[in-house]
């Protein structure tokens, strides 16, 4: 991924290193003018994933309003988008032991950019991988399926991997956006036990955990129980077998 010809930002962090250990006013003088150009780059490279996630999230609500206006079901319930700040993205590259680069971050670190698409029906979820994956402009490049294999703690979604080209001034970029999709009640499920691991700072209670283990069951169990009525009700309307009908 190429990146701007001006001053890369790790070039720029040493050194303001070199100068923090001067006591000088010349120090004082370019330490400022350095700061700054590290914030231009790095608002330069987090600005390509904002743009990534204003293109997908254009789609996703084409796909949403076109149902809306055309059918009686939308497959999507809402959309919601976040980037990682400055201060995130550092600490997941240091955590992941990453070059210093801003090219090795962008190499190594694929969820800068993540939107998250929650769904009335399961149906629904594969739905809008399907759709997605059938626009010649997106590439998924992995998926993750924990709908059909739960994590240990009874965590369900769908994660895709995909790139998005963005159109720059002076270039075309393949953006990596990391895409959750998952259903009413596995977002609540999923909300509720991010913020009780919050709360115990990750140190839940096994008591509790048992009680969110269970709760996932429940919450799976509710899901198939609504695919099959509604699924019933279908057939019952259009003579079918039940099959997802938009």
């Amino acid at each position: 991924m190429h990146e701007p010809a001006s001053m890369q930002p790790e070039m720029i962090l040493q050194r303001v290193a070199e100068h923090l250990g001067q006591d000088d006013g010349a120090a004082r003088d370019v330490l400022p003018a350095e700061l700054r150009e590290l914030q231009r780059e790095l608002t330069r490279f987090r600005l390509r994933y904002k743009f990534a996630l204003d293109e997908i999230t254009t789609k996703l609500r084409i796909l949403q309003e076109e149902f809306e206006q055309t059918h009686s079901h939308s497959p999507i319930e809402h959309v919601r988008t976040r980037l990682k700040s400055a201060e995130s993205m550092m600490s997941k590259a240091m955590k992941r032991g990453c070059e210093p680069t801003l090219e090795s971050i962008a190499e190594k670190i694929q969820d800068i950019a993540g939107a998250r698409v929650v769904c009335p029906f399961i149906s629904d979820v594969y739905w809008i991988k399907d759709m997605l994956a059938a626009q010649a402009d997106v590439t998924i490049l992995e998926v993750k399926d924990y709908i059909a294999a739960p994590k240990p703690n009874g965590y369900r979604s769908l994660h895709l991997i995909l790139t998005i080209p963005v159109f720059l001034s002076d270039r075309t970029e393949n953006v990596p956006v990391e895409l959750q999709i998952r259903t009413i009640a596995m977002d609540f499920w999923a909300s509720v036990d991010h913020q009780i691991h919050y709360k115990y700072d990750g140190a839940v209670p096994a008591s509790l955990l048992e009680e969110l283990s269970s709760a996932a069951r429940t919450a799976g169990e509710l899901d198939e129980t609504m695919a099959r009525l509604r699924g019933e009700l279908r057939a019952t309307e259009n003579g079918t077998n039940g099959q997802y009908l938009a």
